[in-house]
């Protein structure tokens, strides 16, 4: 019995060795640039890293990312000045790119529209519209330079605070032995990515013997949930005018990038009557025969990205002088 016990260790740990080297081999894990927190309270990721984000169960996106100066996934580094004419996008890992190559990005596309512009992508993944103003707001002399700012804003998650804090308790966590080793050994990253450590997570804080309560809708249900989201949305637009009372708000060169059909009424509403510019990206969305998100999660696929581009150069012609982008 006991060396059947020692076979048996034996031989999984031989199966485990050749799984991590396989994985490791074919590239399935992912690679995640470090995050850390500047001494302005600023997240950004560690300036020069390098490698390739992996998504999907099967390698299904696998793309270059190289971290700029700044922080930020970029193939360019932030220098903006007088004399030339920039364009700050600022948002969550929508923007961040992980899911393209950082050379085949949203900005590279607007630069390859409107040849002569620089195009600076500030993109971190968990981004709110906190950390974007506060963010503008802790570099307000690159910001003054810049002449045109872009803020993605997903109002179903971006407005869930008013004001913002450094969340060093996460930066710790990432920072865990736990969170180490993970990254350090490829089986446990690459389970972790396709959810097969899910389970012992759930084991582990007590989750696994929860079940989730089910039950059927009734039209009373369906009312209060219609208060509930009008309340939510009541909140989220407090939200947005504190944030914007306490960092600023620059409504002659800022315009918020959303998606009308996941935005309140009431927000949309707020914005024309306080001259606060938009572009919604909606309509483009819904009208493409072809599919604009990536078909493993919500992200943008390259022709989503594309039509995000085509639609901000168009906004930045039709805004600016024609000579200025030699029309």
């Amino acid at each position: 019995m006991k060396t059947f016990i020692i076979k048996s260790i034996f031989y999984i740990l031989l199966i485990l060795i050749a799984l991590e080297l396989m994985v490791y081999a074919f590239h399935l894990y992912t690679e995640d640039p470090p995050r850390f927190i500047d001494e302005f309270g600023v997240e950004k990721r560690v300036p020069g890293e390098t490698g390739h984000a992996v998504f999907g169960n099967r390698n299904q996106s696998y793309s270059e990312f190289v971290i700029n100066n700044s922080g930020f996934n970029s193939h360019r580094d932030f220098l903006p000045t007088l004399s030339k004419f920039e364009v700050a996008i600022i948002g969550d890992s929508f923007i961040e790119g992980f899911h393209q190559n950082y050379n085949n990005s949203i900005g590279k596309k607007i630069e390859e529209q409107i040849p002569g512009i620089e195009v600076y992508e500030y993109g971190i993944g968990g981004y709110d519209l906190a950390n974007q103003l506060h963010l503008i707001n802790t570099y307000k002399e690159d910001f003054l330079l810049i002449d045109e700012i872009i803020i993605y804003l997903n109002f179903e998650s971006d407005l869930k605070r008013a004001s913002y804090t450094p969340n060093y308790d996460r930066m710790d966590m990432l920072k865990s032995p736990l969170f180490r080793l993970r990254d350090n050994i490829k089986i446990l990253s690459y389970g972790s990515k396709i959810g097969i450590i899910e389970p012992l997570k759930r084991l582990a804080t007590g989750k696994a013997f929860i079940k989730d309560k089910k039950g059927y809708k009734t039209n009373e249900l369906e009312v209060i949930s219609a208060k509930e989201k009008r309340l939510r949305d009541i909140t989220y637009l407090e939200n947005f005018e504190s944030l914007t009372m306490l960092y600023g708000f620059d409504k002659i060169k800022t315009t918020l990038l959303l998606n009308s059909r996941k935005t309140s009424t009431l927000f949309l509403d707020y914005c024309r009557a306080n001259n606060i510019k938009y572009i919604d990206f909606s309509e483009n969305f819904e009208k493409s025969k072809k599919p604009t998100t990536l078909i493993y999660d919500w992200h943008w696929n390259d022709h989503g990205r594309s039509l995000i581009a085509e639609q901000i150069a168009k906004y930045l012609k039709e805004k600016y002088d024609s000579e200025l982008f030699g029309k």
